[in-house]
């Protein structure tokens, strides 16, 4: 045990951050994150770098008003999504453990401090962090927060299950060692998903993952239902190609939502035809239990029964396209890149 502490404790002293942040046409999302950097409780120096992927409305300009009060790199390249944006940035990045986050995220003052605290104790060469809904958060946004991070609707899966070797750190709030990443050759061309897919071969490599509950970040997601729908559908899609990728991570419960709207639809066509109320009770029952949930959580009767709308979004989002993709790709046997070329970039090198 004493060498373990001390092996950890020499990996911990030698650590130098770097934050890895692409961004797509969204310069107002930069400004909001690089003043919580501003405003880090924090005596550790660190790096911020920042990869302009392609965009045609850059944040230069904004990132140019931080160099005086911030440590940055910015880069430009062409689009190439944003995994290959974070590989090329932690190629450039000149620290040994680097953080990366999404352009839409604002951190908590105590956030370095919570990832320092947590690598020191006990060290690993990737985690990653849950999300939470800001003050400044629209009604609409707090709403897909509960959808997405809630036991009740994804099992708590995005950052609430205190899980090692099993946890899948999310690229919204993640943290990888150089070492790993030389290793593993970081994230691939598929998005979403490129997340998950990195920590099952850093897995395979030999690497332990963990959650740091207390490393939360505040996470914006998307701004319309719309934009939600296309979102939660292409984690539909991702999953059954995941699945075929890495045979061994396979889930039941990946089907949930798919057959949740099965069943709901099952339900009403039972009381409809049959008069039986029973099944549709208990579809009822779960809502309720989720409005309950979602208004004790974020104490707002319309941002509860919003929930519901996000609950809903999700599922149908979710479930049809992984239906979709289980029947193109695992049943008919189609090749991923072919059926769903909208979930794969390809790399700037």
């Amino acid at each position: 045990m004493a060498f373990i502490y001390w092996f950890n404790y020499i990996c911990y002293m030698q650590i130098q951050f770097s934050f890895i942040i692409p961004v797509f046409n969204r310069p107002d999302e930069i400004q909001e994150l690089l003043d919580s950097f501003v405003k880090l409780d924090t005596a550790l120096k660190y790096e911020i770098v920042i990869i302009e992927d392609g965009s045609t409305i850059t944040s230069e300009a904004i990132v140019n008003s931080y160099q005086e009060r911030l440590n940055i790199a910015y880069f430009k390249k062409s689009n190439s999504g944003p995994g290959d944006s974070r590989n090329f940035g932690m190629s450039k990045a000149t620290g040994n453990y680097f953080i990366i986050l999404d352009s839409d995220c604002i951190l908590p003052s105590q956030y370095l401090n919570e990832v320092e605290k947590s690598l020191n104790e006990n060290f690993v060469h990737c985690f990653g962090g849950p999300d939470s809904s800001h003050d400044s958060f629209s009604d609409i946004q707090k709403a897909i927060n509960f959808s997405m991070t809630s036991f009740i609707t994804t099992g708590g899966i995005r950052g609430h299950k205190k899980s090692v070797n099993t946890f899948q750190p999310r690229s919204f709030n993640m943290g990888l060692s150089k070492e790993a990443f030389l290793k593993s050759k970081g994230f691939g061309e598929i998005h979403p998903g490129e997340d998950p897919d990195l920590s099952i071969r850093l897995w395979n490599l030999g690497y332990k993952t963990k959650l740091i509950a207390e490393a939360y970040v505040f996470h914006k997601r998307r701004i319309s239902w719309s934009k939600f729908y296309k979102q939660v559908n292409k984690f539909g899609l991702v999953r059954p190609i995941l699945n075929q990728w890495h045979p061994e991570t396979k889930k039941i419960t990946y089907w949930f939502p798919t057959l949740f709207v099965f069943g709901f639809i099952l339900s009403v066509f039972l009381w409809a035809i049959l008069s039986l109320k029973v099944p549709l009770l208990l579809f009822g029952g779960y809502f309720l239990v989720a409005f309950v949930l979602a208004l004790l959580s974020t104490k707002s009767l319309k941002i509860a029964i919003l929930s519901l709308l996000a609950i809903a979004i999700q599922f149908v989002g979710y479930g049809s396209g992984f239906l979709k993709s289980t029947i193109l790709v695992n049943f008919l046997k189609r090749h991923p890149e072919e059926t769903f070329p909208d979930l794969f970039f390809k790399t700037s090198c």
